[in-house]
């Protein structure tokens, strides 16, 4: 019989909205993925378990399973579905709570992860960067420290770095080895500062992606963050991101190139965000391929990076590397 052809291994790492919408769109080609997610998350329903479970935040984990699953739309639903009856149960989703069940049942959250991508019939491996509960704090440019996720893009203050406690936080040794064994790191997309950076800050996890030989890519924000990245270019987000792993650790930038409708834009300046500039002679200057596209859809006001195109971007990039 003839060898099945093994598929490329692509290294997702992210959080917050952006990581499912791409997920969508690359779970339909062929390689096999592996998300590594930021547990972070200290708000709603996910800082609730947290803080009464002990257990890393379910939230983001649950978004990214139910990205990554194939399984009837209407078993979806039923899993992302959030309960608003005014009781215990006001403002949990029914996956995180399925987690922290299955956390208490199994004694381990990865093992609850494991268990869940079985019955969600999982496209690929979900991974929490730590297996523990984690707080993500911000020092501001002014010397304050704000602690909490759901807490530092409401501060009014300019970020000047991120941080995790507690002090000793260990990486799972099976998401080191999966960063080793990829084809291509993409990072991104997502909040800069609490979506994608805490899961670089982890110990192990940025200098494993630092050694690794794959190719890296990172997947710039469409629109500016107040809180985050006001004001910030694509090259802002990229120096943020050397800034914390300690030396440049990204090969390629996907960048937007075409404008965002005037209409749109005028909804976000209520939240006082933009399109990030694309500063490219900077990003050149810092020796970065860049690829460029209409890499954005809408819903309503709501700007998305379009996941079918996203992801067809990436698919070219593992093919053109496997001929290189």
């Amino acid at each position: 019989m003839p060898k099945k052809q093994k598929h490329p291994k692509v290294v997702i790492i992210g959080g917050g909205t952006g990581l499912p919408v791409l997920l969508r769109g690359l779970k339909k080609h062929p390689v096999d993925i592996t998300a590594i997610v930021t547990v972070a998350d200290d708000g709603g329903s996910s800082g609730r378990l947290r803080e009464e479970m002990d257990i890393p935040a379910p939230g983001d984990i649950r978004n990214v399973l139910a990205a990554m699953s194939d399984v009837e739309p209407f078993i979806e639903k039923m899993f992302q579905h959030r309960f608003t009856e005014k009781n215990e149960l006001s403002g949990h989703s029914l996956g995180n709570l399925i987690l922290a069940a299955m956390t208490s049942l199994t004694g381990d959250f990865v093992h609850a992860i494991q268990e869940m991508s079985k019955f969600l019939n999982v496209h690929g491996k979900v991974l929490p960067a730590a297996n523990q509960s984690v707080v993500l704090h911000a020092e501001m440019e002014d010397g304050s420290i704000v602690s909490g996720e759901s807490k530092i893009p409401f501060s009014g203050k300019r970020i000047k770095r991120v941080f995790l406690t507690p002090e000793h936080i260990k990486p799972l040794s099976e998401t080191l080895t999966e960063i080793k064994r990829a084809d291509l790191i993409v990072i991104g997309p997502g909040s800069l500062y609490t979506s994608i950076l805490p899961n670089l800050l982890v110990p192990g996890i940025g200098e494993a992606i630092v050694e690794a030989s794959a190719k890296k890519v990172y997947i710039c924000n469409l629109m500016t963050q107040a809180g985050e990245t006001l004001d910030y270019t694509a090259s802002d987000h990229v120096k943020a991101l050397y800034n914390h792993v300690g030396c440049s650790c990204i090969d390629s930038i996907l960048v937007n190139n075409e404008e965002v409708p005037r209409e749109v834009q005028q909804r976000y300046e209520e939240e006082f965000a933009k399109p990030v500039v694309y500063d490219v002679d900077s990003l050149k200057n810092m020796g970065l391929e860049i690829i460029q596209d209409r890499i954005f859809s809408y819903e309503g006001h709501v700007v998305r990076h379009d996941t079918k195109k996203v992801a067809e971007l990436l698919y070219r990039m593992i093919e053109k590397n496997k001929k290189q």
